[in-house]
């Protein structure tokens, strides 16, 4: 299980969520291929979720009914979104795809990520054993890379959380869920929050 540094704190510091959307935002600006947003990025978010003491609790809860999916954070070309994904005990998701790149890391609590691969007749297949993330750990889907999985809480007593930048607003984009035959659904995810965190009041850190 990876080390992790935690702060007790009683606001959150929000300003670690600022620095890491404007430095992302020079990596989209300036990387010259994919290959590089996935390798910086991943450097980039693995710095964010190795100390917990940033996100806001409202973007954490949980909910019976379903794993929460809230907006932290959109470009404002929607080139890159982030979003903090909650997953009460048990829940997970259905086979899926992102059709964009993503950079997944777990804030909270574990996951596991089952891989799948689509057959010449259409059909899923898994991908080998599904791999467990851990707090701290940092892992990645593109078309390019492997776009099907599905995943679910590694926990089976409590929330775990998970933070995801997706190379597009990710809420508007037209994606797929998936049966083990082939079988498929559109859909557009939304998010579960319409009010997003202030990460640009900068007046505490000038009072301070």
């Amino acid at each position: 299980m990876a080390s992790i540094r935690q702060t007790v704190s009683v606001s959150p510091r929000i300003e670690r969520l600022r620095d890491f959307v404007v430095t992302f935002g020079d990596l989209v600006e300036s990387a010259a291929s994919e290959t590089d947003i996935l390798r910086e990025g991943s450097r980039l978010l693995k710095d964010l979720v190795g100390v917990d003491d940033w996100l806001p609790a409202r973007y954490a809860e949980s909910s019976v009914t379903g794993y929460q999916q809230y907006l932290l954070h959109c470009d404002s070309r929607e080139r890159f979104s982030v979003v903090s994904f909650v997953w009460g005990p048990g829940q997970k998701s259905p086979i899926h795809d992102h059709t964009v790149w993503g950079i997944v890391g777990i804030l909270r609590g574990a996951e596991f990520e089952q891989s799948y691969s689509r057959t010449s007749d259409g059909r899923f297949v898994e991908e080998g054993a599904p791999a467990r993330l851990d707090r701290g750990e940092v892992t990645a889907v593109s078309p390019a890379i492997g776009d099907f999985h599905r995943v679910s809480n590694g926990l089976g007593d409590q929330s775990s959380v998970s933070i995801h930048v997706y190379g597009a607003n990710i809420g508007a984009v037209r994606r797929s869920v998936y049966e083990l035959d082939g079988t498929s659904k559109t859909f557009i995810s939304g998010y579960s929050n319409t009010e997003l965190p202030n990460l640009w009041d900068r007046s505490k850190a000038g009072n301070g």
